[in-house]
């Protein structure tokens, strides 16, 4: 094999060129933002997704002197979003708010588009969503604890029936774990979307369900449903009064779903950095906290090593749930 020869003012130039190549990297960065920003959500508008989405990104308009306009992109658990962020320019223009059901889409959908753990770099943790177990107060009356609905369940033998959002909601592979940590069986009865599931929860039709907050919220403080439990390993401001899961029977029982924000891999880590620090400081703030309350979530900062950990740890303790389970999506 023959190597190739240069003269001096040749390897001159390919040095100057490396040079520009290595100096031009940190420029870029440094110059960004120099135009709008897209903020992908996965999920239609209203939301808490989309609402933490709004909340945020009119915030960090703010602060980087740049439009941030939110884009909605729905459909199968956010796989459509996470399919077009993936294939996005990793040049710090385009971010998207993950949401858990999205984060855990590739263990359901045979062709989720999206490899979670390569395609995307974490950037920050936003908000928690925290999830409630409710029931209709009229058809299980004396229901009024966590072991209260365990012993109903012994007692009805597998025939007492819950509800969640969907096959493979947060809320369906929560009680699936919960059933077998607490040695007790429910029927789930899936629907399409929390809308359908509070619907029937309030008609009688099913008498428990394991909700997002921001679903059930309204009808808890209406008296219309009934928080026994909360799958947060704290208290949560909203029910000040309702047990933890864990204050229940299952110590260190943690089940929080919840959004952060990724950019496509590759994106020059100063401005991964630079986002990062911006939101730390945009949710310190006391009407940010109370919007994101307002929605049924929480204010919940975490950097782009804390989210990246806490991705790894979710997608594999819910995947082996849907695994054990044997939980498909149609």
């Amino acid at each position: 094999m023959k190597f190739a020869t240069f003269t001096r003012r040749q390897c001159l130039a390919i040095a100057m060129a490396s040079l520009a190549v290595v100096a031009g990297a940190p420029a870029a960065a440094q110059d960004w933002p120099a135009r709008p920003i897209k903020l992908i959500v996965p999920f239609p508008p209203g939301g808490p997704t989309d609402t933490a989405s709004r909340v945020v990104g009119q915030k960090l308009a703010e602060r980087l002197k740049q439009p941030v306009v939110v884009e909605n992109r729905a459909g199968a658990s956010g796989t459509i979003a996470a399919q077009f962020v993936a294939k996005s320019a990793p040049d710090g223009y385009t971010l998207m708010m993950l949401a858990t059901p999205t984060l855990l889409a590739p263990h359901l959908y045979k062709a989720a588009g999206y490899d979670i753990a390569k395609d995307f770099a974490p950037v920050a943790t936003v908000y928690d969503l925290p999830i409630v177990v409710v029931v209709n107060p009229t058809v299980l009356p004396d229901v009024k604890t966590l072991p209260d609905l365990i012993a109903k369940a012994k007692a009805e033998k597998g025939k007492l029936n819950y509800t969640s959002s969907g096959p493979g909601s947060f809320g369906h592979l929560t009680m699936e774990m919960l059933k077998d940590l607490g040695g007790f069986d429910m029927q789930h009865i899936a629907y399409k979307g929390g809308t359908p599931a509070v619907t029937d929860l309030l008609g009688g039709q099913v008498p428990v369900m394991y909700a997002d907050l921001v679903a059930a919220l309204p009808h808890i403080q209406s008296g219309k449903l009934r928080a026994i439990a909360v799958g947060s390993p704290k208290r949560i401001e909203q029910l000040p009064d309702v047990k933890t899961i864990a204050e229940q029977g299952f110590k260190g029982f943690d089940a929080v779903s919840w959004g952060g924000l990724l950019a496509p891999a590759g994106t020059p880590k100063a401005v991964v950095d630079r986002v990062s620090a911006e939101v730390k400081q945009i949710l310190v703030d006391k009407d940010v906290q109370a919007h994101l309350v307002k929605a049924g979530a929480e204010a919940a900062y975490g950097d782009l090593a804390q989210m990246s950990l806490r991705m790894r740890t979710d997608f594999d303790k819910w995947g082996k749930v849907i695994r054990d389970k044997g939980v498909a999506v149609n």
